[in-house]
């Protein structure tokens, strides 16, 4: 008999009405209607769950109680009331019993076994399986899948898969079980809210209108209110925060969760009593519930409070060793506070626990790859990235740290005591996984965690380069402002002092004013101060999370040019005891109302000084492709700067090159250093490249490049130009250009070592062509060669000879190697004769490349099979890779958010 088997025709209508109560939030009359049904004498347990899962939903846990008391008197081996009887125990604070419960279970379904065949039975029967720890997927594709083809109007199948696909963060699989619950059941808040859930993460849009829509059906589904206050809490909007708390503990007063929710709105407001005072209330009636400390943890950690959160992750497993959320919560938050060893060994005992969680599967496959990593240690600094790269460009990355520890450590007045781990990936995968835990965040360059820093390696930019010494300067800086707060501050100030520093250092990094910004400026798109955090929550694009970025700059400069640095330097001190933000702000700036309006003026009257004299309007634009279309609308309206950037790039396209000289005059005159997207400059060089007048695009081109911070191509173009002037110097420039975009194309140390060797600048010159000797050039005995040449005129006789060994390796009949071998064997007093290399220009008149060459053809045309090596050995030659065993062995990865 079914569960509605007892209920009379005539009470149909009544129970749908009380089903509907309980669907729309109205828990306290769906409890008193079930309760007179019961009295009635009606034996239905649809009645008595429905009493039941109101009273719990309301916090009335001792009647819960009374009515499953009740209920046991009709059948006492019903398992969807066994299974409710759980949560009944442990919050009238019995869990040993809610313990015997499962163990019941367990014995009926081993006796039982094939006999339940009801829906809701198996439900509950694949929920106990993966409470003992059953393989997820066997019952997702066992029990629930087969519920689906069963009974494809059973939305209670497709919950059960989605939540359990929710919980291993398998969002992509949540949203289609989701989808196919929303087609049988419309009108279900769960199913509403499970889709918020499941596009939270990568579409904010789509998750906000699933919540919406789930409240707008119950106002009282708590979960939902929940997932609100939690957006709210991310945003810093804690009164808001707040205010949604009390709205559900309206519905339930003693809901857990918004108890420990209190409980971090009171840590960040460094409130212990209060704290601990929630915490308290969060764990009254189920003592010893994991999920409060878990929820704890897991947002304190979302403010980058990893200490604490792991503190919490602790306290919720000492309730329950096993409970794997919090477990894989503690191992993220130790991998980010650079304790890996104990971080990478809880991860792998998720994995082996549950080979579904996503995150654990992700992070196990990751430290399997960078087990290869290579570990560089310099001056408190730990840096771990792919072995070639690190011995292409690592020593770059040491020293750009080194520089940024003094200057910025200097600047805030910090003192780092911890090792700072930087982790450099070649793939964007590996990144993401190793800072969300999840693939994704593509428009993240790198992420701070404190003494923690993830980024990406320029291998992984593909088409879109960046310039990762900006990005590693950025997220330094992060270290220095998260040390001195003490991980207390918010998002917005942390971001925009890093890209303010970022412009401190080079002006071509960090961010500057543009056409777009100018228009969310003027527009509707600015943020007060007092909110700005909410603009890195949900932005409505990538575009306005750049804006956010740019904004938050400009406020940092803002506060030190009208209140000098020493403000900003109290307003981190300040945050570090616990102040709030707005408050700090208040006390050492100006009161919030003012510093908004202030700020707003003056970051309007930056937007209004860009190009003063054009027009932006857009609405007026027409949609011309060629130029004649556009060259007649100009006319008519001469000063609009995007109308003239569409006309002069129609001009450039057709090669229409000397009419394409005015509009782009007109566009440097109205704004002579924009260097963004359809830059004046950019354009003026092209004309002068076509019309071969290189000195003034050499002049044009220089200007953009100290502009901009990843302009590849035109920092090539410059080397081109500047080699065939035989401007060396600048040649030197061009190539660390390049070098901070991209040092992995043999390009850049071609150029460094050749403009090195044309300026007698021995350490340039060796540093090219050391770099180079890593790359497989196309002539390794040539780059050994000079190497050592260079090596030896340094005093560096070892690395002199191991080069030129090498070498002879690459081309056993290499005359001028074999000289240079001789003259350092040769012992230190021997005199030098006009022979020794030594005794000669360190840059020969002809290029050793083309010596080199000649002589290893002849040798090739002589030497036969049966000719021996010529190659000398000693114990100091190299590995086969002809590289240094200079490192470690490898060892085990919002901006920040975008960065």
């Amino acid at each position: 008999m079914g569960i509605l088997g007892g209920t009379r025709p005539g009470d149909a209508a009544t129970l749908a009405e009380t089903r509907e109560l309980f669907r729309t939030g109205q828990y306290a009359q769906c409890a008193e209607l079930s309760g007179q049904e019961i009295e009635k004498g009606s034996f239905s347990q649809e009645w008595r769950f429905l009493k039941l899962e109101s009273e719990m939903a309301l916090g009335r846990y001792a009647d819960a109680a009374v009515t499953l008391t009740e209920a046991k008197k009709i059948t006492s081996s019903n398992m969807k009331l066994m299974w409710l009887e759980r949560d009944v125990r442990r919050f009238n604070g019995e869990s040993a019993k809610a313990d015997e419960v499962l163990a019941d279970i367990g014995a009926r379904v081993e006796r039982s076994s094939g006999t339940y065949r009801d829906l809701d039975t198996m439900i509950v029967i694949g929920k106990f399986f993966l409470e003992i720890g059953a393989d997820p997927k066997q019952i997702r594709v066992d029990v629930y899948k087969q519920l689906q083809k069963r009974a494809p109007s059973f939305v209670g199948s497709y919950l059960a898969s989605a939540e359990l696909a929710l919980s291993k963060n398998d969002y992509a699989l949540a949203a289609e079980d989701y989808q196919k619950a929303l087609q049988v059941d419309e009108d279900n808040p769960e199913v509403m809210y499970g889709l918020a859930r499941a596009f939270e993460s990568s579409d904010s849009e789509k998750a906000e209108k699933y919540l919406k829509q789930a409240l707008e059906i119950n106002p009282n589904h708590v979960p939902s209110l929940l997932l609100v206050a939690e957006n709210h809490l991310l945003a810093e909007s804690y009164d808001q925060t707040e205010e949604v708390l009390q709205q559900i503990l309206k519905v339930n007063p003693h809901e857990p969760r918004a108890w420990a929710m209190r409980a971090v709105l009171a840590h960040l407001a460094n409130d212990q009593d209060q704290e601990t005072f929630s915490r308290a209330q969060a764990l009254k009636y189920w003592t010893d519930n994991p999920e409060v400390d878990f929820l704890i943890g897991k947002y304190l950690a979302q403010k980058y409070r990893f200490a604490e959160a792991a503190e919490a992750q602790r306290r919720a497993l000492a309730f329950d060793s096993d409970y794997l959320p919090a477990k894989m919560e503690l191992s993220n938050d130790l991998l980010r506070l650079g304790d890996e060893e104990t971080g990478w060994r809880l991860a792998a005992e998720v994995f082996d626990r549950d080979n579904y969680n996503v995150v654990a599967h992700n992070l196990a496959t990751l430290h399997e790859h960078m087990q290869k990593f290579r570990t560089l240690q310099s001056d408190g600094f730990v840096v771990r990235m792919d072995a070639e790269e690190a011995e292409i460009y690592g020593p770059r990355v040491l020293a750009l740290l080194r520089e940024a520890k003094q200057v910025l450590c200097e600047k805030y007045d910090v003192e780092l005591n911890e090792t700072i781990a930087v982790e450099i990936f070649p793939k964007q995968q590996d990144f993401a996984i190793r800072t969300f835990g999840l693939p994704g965040g593509a428009g993240f360059l790198g992420v701070c965690f404190g003494n923690v820093i993830t980024m990406n390696s320029p291998a992984s930019r593909g088409a879109n380069p960046s310039n990762w010494e900006a990005v590693l300067w950025h997220e330094f800086c992060h270290v220095v402002t998260l040390t001195k707060t003490r991980n207390k501050m918010p998002r917005w100030l942390s971001e925009g002092i890093s890209v303010y520093e970022e412009g401190l250092k080079n002006p071509a990094w960090g961010q500057s004013i543009s056409p777009a910004y100018r228009q969310m400026i003027l527009g509707d798109d600015l943020t007060p101060v007092s909110e700005l955090s909410s603009a890195f929550r949900r932005p409505p694009s990538s575009k306005h999370l750049l804006f956010a970025y740019y904004e938050s700059a400009v406020v940092v400069e803002f506060l030190v040019e009208q209140f000098g640095v020493e403000a900003l330097q109290a307003i981190l001190v300040d945050l570090g005891k616990g102040l709030q933000i707005n408050d700090a702000l208040a006390r050492h700036a100006a009161p919030l109302d003012g510093l908004d309006a202030a700020f707003e003026k003056y970051i309007r009257a930056r937007a209004t000084s860009f190009a003063p004299e054009a027009s932006f309007a857009v609405e007026e634009l027409p949609p011309f492709t060629n130029s004649a279309e556009w060259k007649v609308w100009i006319e008519q309206h001469p000063n609009n700067f995007l109308a003239l950037q569409q006309y002069a790039m129609a001009l450039l396209r057709e090669e229409e090159w000397q009419a394409a000289q005015e509009p782009v005059d007109k566009l440097l005159q109205f704004a002579p250093d924009y260097a963004g997207e359809g830059n004046a400059l950019r354009m003026k060089a092209k004309i002068h490249q076509a019309q071969g007048e290189t000195e003034a695009e050499t002049e044009v081109l220089e200007h953009l490049a100290d502009l901009s911070s990843d302009v590849l191509d035109v920092y090539r173009r410059l080397a081109e130009l500047h080699t065939d002037q035989e401007n060396w110097q600048a040649v030197v420039v061009d190539a660390k250009r390049i070098l901070a975009v991209n040092p992995l194309t043999p390009e850049p140390h071609q150029l460094l070592a050749q403009a090195g060797e044309r300026l007698e600048d021995r350490e340039v010159a060796i540093e090219g062509l050391q770099t180079l000797t890593r790359m497989d050039p196309y002539d390794p005995a040539d780059v050994h060669y000079r190497v050592a040449l260079l090596l030896q005129q340094t005093g560096k006789l070892d690395e002199a000879r191991r080069h030129v060994l090498l070498a002879l390796e690459e081309a056993p009949r290499y005359r001028d190697a074999h000289k240079l071998l001789l003259s350092l064997t040769q012992p230190s007093d021997a005199p030098l004769t006009s022979d020794s290399p030594a005794a000669t220009n360190p840059v020969p008149e002809k290029p050793a490349a083309e010596n080199a060459g000649q002589d290893r053809a002849s040798s090739e045309e002589t030497k036969t099979d049966d000719s021996p090596s010529d190659t000398p050995t000693t114990d100091d030659t190299p590995s086969a890779d002809g590289s240094p065993d200079s490192s470690a062995s490898a060892s085990p990865s919002l901006p920040d958010d975008p960065e």
